[in-house]
């Protein structure tokens, strides 16, 4: 610890410590333990008096054991600065402690179908129904708790895929993650060009166009496009890019969108679950995950 760390810890132990005992000689001093009967504070409102009667004995005691709780609650556990508590407790052993219970509870029943292909496990109801329920409380925040997602989201449910729909790749998605990658043109191309360009994608999906407009928005794309996306535009799945031809649109198919896209670029990134999840667990959801569009 430095020692800028140090006086902070320090000084929020003397704070605590000026509060805590403070609060006891201040309820000590002025604690009254006999009643005088008419003794009055001085204060009248609307001609009522209000009459200095000692607090009830148990009330007292309350505030002393609130007290005498508090020193002994810092004493076990974390809250005097750096002070860890005599039990060293932090959330992080707790968290840990709960997740090896639950592993030694609950990881035999995911190992059990560890060693099963997925297309063979996706016929199992109970071990789909818990990758479901992994997926639900893993996955559902991004594709949707029907994994259709949403825009910058892929659909999980159809036969279209970036990177792949088959078993392998649906798990190597899941264990190493993926960082999508669409190069903003908006400093190489101008707003006319970036114009003519989406007209071509637009028109790539069999919708109308202006035909100038995707003439020359077809030469652009030649030059700068067919490298990720292919000469006839269908994608390649090796890199991540989209098939461009079919009306499967991740971030959306609007003119708007598509101009925006070519502008600024994309940055998508599908998060590693291999720590997250573990072996088993990981398993059962590529297996819900294929089963979705293998059904």
């Amino acid at each position: 610890m430095n020692d800028m760390s140090n006086f902070w810890s320090w000084w929020i132990i003397v704070i605590v410590a000026i509060i805590i005992f403070g609060s006891f000689i201040v309820l000590h001093l002025t604690r009254k333990m006999e009643d005088n009967g008419e003794e009055t504070t001085g204060h009248v409102y609307d001609g009522i008096e209000e009459y200095n009667n000692p607090l009830p004995l148990w009330w007292l005691n309350m505030f002393y054991l609130t007290l005498a709780f508090g020193i002994g609650y810092l004493f076990l556990y974390p809250g005097l600065g750096a002070y860890k508590g005599y039990l060293e407790w932090s959330k992080e052993s707790n968290y840990q402690e709960e997740v090896a219970e639950a592993e030694a509870k609950y990881g035999p029943l995911f190992a059990q179908y560890l060693n099963q292909p997925i297309p063979a496990l996706i016929e199992n109801e109970q071990a789909m129904d818990m990758g479901k329920r992994i997926f639900l409380n893993v996955c559902a925040a991004c594709h949707g708790s029907d994994a259709a997602g949403a825009p910058g989201f892929p659909n999980l449910t159809d036969d279209i895929w970036l990177y792949g729909g088959s078993p392998e790749k649906i798990t190597e998605t899941l264990v190493n993650g993926r960082n999508g990658m669409m190069t903003a043109f908006g400093e190489q191309l101008n707003e006319e060009q970036i114009t003519q360009l989406t007209s071509y994608v637009v028109s790539l999906s069999g919708r109308q166009a202006p035909e100038q407009e995707v003439a020359e928005g077809g030469k652009l794309f030649a030059q700068n496009c067919v490298a990720c996306h292919g000469a006839d535009a269908k994608g390649n799945q090796a890199l991540g890019a989209p098939n461009l031809t079919d009306n499967d649109w991740l971030y959306g198919r609007s003119r708007k969108v598509i101009a925006r896209t070519i502008r600024n670029g994309r940055q998508g990134n599908m998060p590693a679950h291999q720590e997250i999840l573990g072996d088993a667990k990981l398993h059962l959801v590529a297996a819900y995950v294929y089963s979705l569009s293998n059904k």
